[in-house]
């Protein structure tokens, strides 16, 4: 018998490696965390607590050991000009608001993992992801700007903002705008030549030892400035019922975009190849990471995409890695204040403009509008929304096009005739290039989509139109069922009206190949298969035809043809 092997000694095997994942973790997320932070409204060293808060939600519960929680730059906009709406930022009541908003967000994404509701998900398709994260990426941008070019902040919706800053470019102050557009530069370069240089860190680091080398704070250079962290105490934060109640639609959006990136990064980086990742787990790890976020003062957390490739790329053997960074952060916001006083706004800036450029999606969105013009509508659409409303509004708005959208989808199947491939016994979809038989009296159909409300009287109008069209009335009609993976109630209704419709008219109608399990219960359990008879069942169309035609003449000539 072989003995398993110890966790311990194996922890203890990997933690060379898990320290090195750990430190490079740390490099890349020590700037992007004190800017996202500043993002979501908090002091930057609130971002080095909120990621050691967050690691250790996910270790506890999350499935993955390379998914990184953090505080993430496509959430904290969202959440934070929402809330801005009920608190003044900066204040103790937004604090206090934003810890129990971290609590509601951390509760839906417990609850998701533990019902298994992963699969709300997949209701958010790709161009409306794109075009939010384009709007995202937007917002953050105009919310930078004013930090780079050394200026003060305009107040005010989006579209106020961009022609504030447009009217007072003159005004910019060149050194913070240099060490913005220096930083920014040197990680585009470092990304394309050197991916593994920790380019964010080198790029504060040597930022903050020039404003230090050249006074430049003398020249209007804004630095984080001495950092007295208040270390917050565990504890529930508090709200008004009506606060809660107002803010629920905002902590339900969140939700949605937390499940969404958590599924993206999971699936990404699977824990061992070939394994698939244990989605509903790591949404309930999510939802630890924001309650113990919550719980400590600061604000939610998603999970990160560019950390937990870093984790994966540096071979991390456990989940020890993500809690070595934490360590090494909360060491740094323990002990490195003095450190951090002279590092400039604009590198932080710089940092989260190059952070937004990386949710820019811009050759998909070329894809999308060269292939699915109809689609790019979506993302166009979603990002105005995005740029236009409030944010938590117009990610609703996205949702819900993109809900709109599947069942549109859904309510335009085609009823197909099918031919045969001459030579073969297989019928086909006819096609460009394809000419394939047909049978006299004789008509194959398929509807290549589940069977439900949404289409069943599109399905019942085709059909009746089909034998409308139809030269010769049909003596037989085969339905190939392949593609009918589910029916309801109301489409069953209907798929019997039809039979009833066949029958009169004196048409033999057969089903072939219904080889979804689901589908065939369903048949069987709402009077389909009774209606139709057990014998009127085959594996495939051609099988049909044969029982079912073989006392005519012209279609025994047809099927007897060499195959």
């Amino acid at each position: 018998m072989v003995k398993a092997p110890d966790p311990v000694k194996r922890y203890l095997a990997g933690l060379p490696v898990d320290f090195a994942a750990g430190v490079a973790i740390t490099a890349v997320a020590l700037p992007s965390q004190m800017a996202t932070a500043q993002l979501a409204g908090f002091p930057p060293a609130m971002g080095l607590i909120a990621f050691g808060a967050a690691m250790t939600g996910v270790t506890a519960i999350g499935a993955n050991r390379f998914v990184v929680a953090c505080a993430d730059s496509t959430i904290a906009p969202i959440f934070a000009s929402g809330l801005a709406a009920f608190a003044i930022t900066g204040t103790p009541g937004y604090f206090a608001l934003t810890s129990a908003f971290a609590l509601m967000v951390g509760g839906l994404l417990l609850g998701c993992g533990l019902f298994r509701l992963g699969w709300l998900a997949d209701l958010i398709s790709r161009p409306v992801t794109i075009g939010f994260l384009a709007g995202i990426a937007c917002h953050i941008a105009i919310g930078q700007l004013p930090v780079l070019l050394g200026i003060e902040a305009p107040d005010g919706n989006l579209l106020r903002k961009t022609i504030a800053v447009t009217r007072r470019l003159h005004e910019a102050n060149p050194y913070p705008l240099i060490l913005g557009i220096s930083d920014i530069a040197k990680k585009n370069i470092d990304e394309r030549i050197r991916p593994q240089t920790p380019s964010a860190l080198i790029g504060i680091v040597v930022a903050a030892v020039a404003v230090y080398q050249f006074d430049l704070v003398r020249e209007g250079v804004g630095v984080l400035g001495p950092t007295a962290i208040e270390w917050p105490r565990l504890h529930f934060a508090l709200i008004g019922v009506d606060d809660f109640v107002e803010t629920a639609p905002l902590a339900l959006v969140t939700t949605a975009i937390i499940l969404l990136q958590t599924a993206a990064t999971s699936r990404a980086f699977p824990p061992a190849s070939g394994e698939s990742p244990r989605m509903n787990r790591d949404f309930a790890g999510m939802g630890a990471a924001n309650v113990v976020a919550g719980l400590f003062g600061t604000f939610p957390v998603d999970a990160s995409p560019p950390l937990s490739g870093l984790a994966a790329q540096t071979g991390a053997q456990s989940k020890l890695a993500g809690l070595i960074a934490a360590a090494l952060l909360l060491g740094v916001a323990a002990f490195g204040t003095r450190l951090l006083a002279y590092i400039p706004v604009a590198g932080l800036a710089g940092t989260l403009l190059f952070l937004a450029t990386r949710i820019l999606f811009l050759s998909e969105m070329h894809t999308t509008l060269r292939r699915a013009p109809g689609e790019f509508v979506l993302i166009l659409v979603t990002f105005i929304a995005i740029l236009l409303l409030p944010v938590g509004s117009g990610v609703a708005i996205g949702i819900v096009l993109s809900l709109l959208h599947g069942i549109w989808s859904m309510t335009r199947p085609q009823l197909l005739i099918f031919e045969r491939v001459p030579g073969t016994s297989i019928w086909w979809p006819p096609r460009r290039g394809f000419k394939g038989e047909t049978i006299e009296g004789v008509l194959v159909l398929a509807f290549q989509a589940p069977l439900s409300f949404l289409n069943a009287y599109s399905f019942q109008e085709s059909a009746r139109q089909t034998l409308r069209q139809t030269a010769v009335r049909p003596e037989l009609i085969v339905l190939e069922a392949s593609n009918i993976i589910e029916i309801d109630f109301t489409a069953a209704q209907i798929l019997l009206g039809f039979i009833q419709e066949c029958r009169q008219s004196n048409i033999d109608l057969a089903v072939a190949r219904l080889e979804s399990v689901r589908a065939a219960q369903a048949f069987e359990r709402l009077g389909i298969m009774a209606a139709i008879g057990d014998k009127h069942f085959f594996h495939s169309v051609d099988e049909a035809i044969r029982a079912l035609m073989k006392n005519r003449k012209k279609s025994n000539e047809f099927l007897e043809k060499p195959v």
